[in-house]
């Protein structure tokens, strides 16, 4: 279809999704399906030019984003949609029933992108590797690029192209590499095909290009301020782009003909095929524009979304450092000023106006209007003024937060000695704070200005051990709660409720004809209770010990007893593993051929679980940290138990929740030190996937962003982190009222702003 360029505008709102719309389908005729951060996916049916929400597909566990559409066939009579991830998992839909047909599972981090290829599908993910799957089966899998891919689409000659953080697209045919496209300086985050030209690509670098099969760039397009997370392109060559600038961009021969301005970050554009377009946005609403007068939306809902634009850059508009909408009224000025010159700051409409006192007509004359920089700025406020950093300083326990502005031009001693009068603090901790302003902003080769007169004696500021004016110091910045150092375990026991439960399901099998000879015998009874004794004793670790039948009893009883029955004994050997002698025992048995503590982990975790086989085995294995002999055991079987225990995360019991957490924080602790990229990977898709979650007690969420902290800031997976948006994940976390959970948002987003 062939039109000439007009203005696109609004068509429809689509309301419905409850976070971030994140992927768009269009759905051949039949409709549009959308993705989201609520883990939803909806399909909207369109009925007499009117969009409605028909189908809404529930299944994954953390965000969804891209989605594919199968075309309406045998399998598939009214079409179907292919869905990937953060839960890494890809879902294949029948969009007439509304149920999922096929769970692939195999991918270990979030999955960015799916196409089809002659009834196959093939994925992308964070985890480096494509896989095709067939009939709800992977049949081969290879790893596409050294960094996570981000994207795939097939071309029409039936090669499939990817773009990936390490900043190149790649050429494929099968799992050969016929072409790597190199140009971009980031991310390539979004691809679409070009028809008849070649592969349009989107980047985190803020350009879109177009690209020959061949590799040869043949136009690049410059205009968004941000990251482009998506492009499109329609048959009558006009191209579309998202970004988080919040425009989606309308590209025509190379050159911008329209930006459309969003209320939020556009995560998605795409053509429908009469040339509407479909806009995916961070406030959760899909969008429609048309260039069709006839289907543009009435007066009452374009005044509608102009005030949602309005209201959006009202809430982000700074003035004098502040919010626009944290500024006050009018009425401010009927308050007389205390001093000639005084000045304040109040709102008036879209604008903040600047007043001054005039002590001698005792009234406030108007300066002007205030106007600030780039209405998107990050930099912190404090008292109404925009700084570099505003650090929460904690001086001694018992002792109250104190903000500390500072700005990277400041003299950082100038800056300590004014604070410290400031907040009526003793000079003695004039160097304390220097060092932790340095730290704190990574600066390096501070030259001291020697201007600079001390506040009490007018002479310079004694700097010790310095013999010059200059300080060399060299620091990283210093965080409250990462990297975590050493390993968390659950080390408190109700013994004797755990022997009572024992003997209770002992008895009980005594009873029980066909079961009585599973049970324990006098002397079995009478061992178990003098390993519990030894188990009590804890200031004789160091010396006591256990006999070889004591553990062959308990592996006995694991290996033997009703899977309903076994979660007290596994409560022991959770207990057990933290005792020296005992450790060292057990483990000679998990390392040998038959993995007894495998097959166990395997039973309980196999639908349906027992909540406290559950809760009993996570514990176990989380108190194997504790000793060093079963790190081997534990890198060998990590992603089987990550996988096992998984569903702990969902759970919506807490004490599961917490423990999976503590899990993952001392796997964290354990691969970082052992430098296994790929291992670390997947615990950290794992924490973001807690620390997004709302619904995550506040314990859990702590423990998760720790591991995610320690994992960037010392382990291989920081740019990985930064892809899965662990931006948003930190900012939320500093907006948490629970304390622990805004500092360690904090000590995150400072690592974000690192390069």
């Amino acid at each position: 279809m062939d039109i000439d360029f007009k203005d696109y505008h609004l068509r429809c709102q689509l309301h419905g999704h409850e976070d971030d719309v994140r992927g768009i389908c269009v759905c051949g005729n039949e409709g549009i399906a959308t993705s989201s951060r609520d883990r939803t996916i909806r399909f909207w049916s369109l009925e007499n030019t009117k969009f409605s929400c028909s189908k809404i597909l529930l299944g994954h566990s953390s965000f969804v984003g891209p989605l594919a559409w199968i075309p309406p066939g045998n399998e598939f009579p009214r079409g179907g949609v292919v869905s990937g991830g953060m839960d890494t998992l890809v879902f294949v839909w029948d969009l007439n029933t509304g149920e999922k047909v096929h769970t692939l599972k195999g991918h270990q981090l979030q999955v960015t992108g799916i196409a089809l290829d002659d009834g196959d599908v093939v994925s992308s993910s964070v985890d480096c590797t494509l896989r095709r799957w067939r009939n709800g089966q992977s049949i081969e899998t290879w790893e596409a690029h050294k960094a996570p891919v981000q994207s795939v689409i097939k071309l029409p000659s039936g090669e499939l192209v990817t773009g990936s953080s390490d900043a190149t697209l790649k050429l494929w045919r099968g799992k050969t590499c016929l072409h790597t496209f190199e140009g971009h300086t980031d991310t390539v985050r979004g691809l679409a095909v070009m028809s008849g030209l070649g592969i349009l690509s989107a980047s985190h670098d803020g350009s879109l290009r177009l690209w020959a099969v061949s590799g040869q760039m043949l136009m690049e397009m410059v205009g968004h301020t941000a990251i482009v997370y998506s492009v499109d392109s329609h048959s009558s060559g006009l191209i579309v782009s998202g970004s988080e600038d919040r425009f989606a961009k309308i590209w025509k021969d190379g050159v911008c003909v329209q930006s459309i301005e969003h209320p939020g970050c556009v995560w998605d554009a795409k053509f429908m095929e009469n040339g509407d377009i479909v806009t995916a946005c961070s406030d959760g609403i899909v969008r429609i524009w048309t260039i069709d007068q006839d289907n543009v939306a009435d007066q009452l809902e374009l005044d509608l979304y102009t005030s949602q634009l309005s209201q959006y850059k009202a809430s982000r508009k700074r003035v004098g450092g502040l919010k626009l909408e944290e500024l006050p009224g009018l009425e401010a000025l009927k308050i007389p000023g205390t001093s000639d010159g005084q000045t304040k700051v109040v709102r008036e409409g879209d604008n903040g106006v600047a007043y001054a006192w005039n002590m001698r007509e005792q009234n406030w004359d108007k300066i002007g209007e205030v106007v600030d920089g780039p209405e998107e700025s990050n930099r912190p406020v404090f008292d109404g003024l925009q700084y570099d950093y505003v650090f929460d300083v904690d001086i001694e326990d018992g002792m109250p937060i104190r903000k500390l502005p500072y700005n990277r031009s400041d003299n950082p001693y100038d800056v300590a000695d004014k604070w410290l009068l400031k907040e009526n603090l003793p000079l003695s901790f004039r160097e304390q704070i220097v060092q932790f302003i340095l730290q704190n902003t990574g600066q390096k080769n501070i030259t001291f200005d020697a201007s600079f007169r001390d506040p009490f004696t007018g002479s310079h500021a004694y700097i010790p051990g310095q013999t010059s004016r200059t300080s060399d110091i060299s620091a990283k910045p210093t965080f409250k709660h990462i990297p975590k150092k050493g390993m968390l375990v659950f080390d408190a026991a109700q013994f004797d409720g755990i022997l009572k439960k024992i003997t209770e399901f002992n008895n009980a099998l005594q009873s029980d004809q066909e079961k009585s000879n599973l049970s324990m015998t006098e002397p079995d009874v009478s061992r178990l209770g003098a390993i519990v004794k030894i188990l009590k004793d804890t200031s004789h670790y160091h010396s006591s010990k256990f006999a070889d039948s004591d553990i062959v009893l308990l592996l006995k009883l694991l290996q033997s007893w009703p899977i309903t029955m076994i979660f007290p004994v596994i409560d022991v050997v959770r207990m057990m593993v933290l005792h020296p002698d005992g450790a060292s025992l057990l483990h000679k048995h998990f390392e040998a051929e038959n993995d007894i503590l495998m097959d166990v982990i395997k039973k309980v975790t196999v639908n349906p679980t027992n909540p406290a086989n559950l809760l009993t085995s996570i514990r176990a294995v989380t108190n194997l940290f504790r000793n060093s002999c079963y790190y081997n055991w534990l890198q060998k079987h990590r992603s089987e138990i990550l996988d096992a225990f998984s569903s702990c995360s969902s759970s919506a019991n807490k004490n599961l929740q917490l423990s999976y957490s503590t899990l993952l924080l001392n796997y964290a602790v354990l691969l970082i030190d052992s430098k296994d990229q790929e291992g670390q990977s997947q615990v950290l898709s794992a924490a973001l996937e807690i620390a997004e979650d709302e619904n995550i007690e506040a314990d859990s969420k702590f423990r998760a962003l720790v591991a995610v902290g320690s994992l960037m800031l010392e382990g291989l997976v920081k740019q990985i982190a930064l892809d899965f948006d662990v931006s948003n994940i930190a900012r939320a976390a500093k907006g948490s009222k629970e304390t622990k959970i805004a500092e360690v948002g904090s000590d995150i987003e400072l690592l974000t702003k690192q390069s």
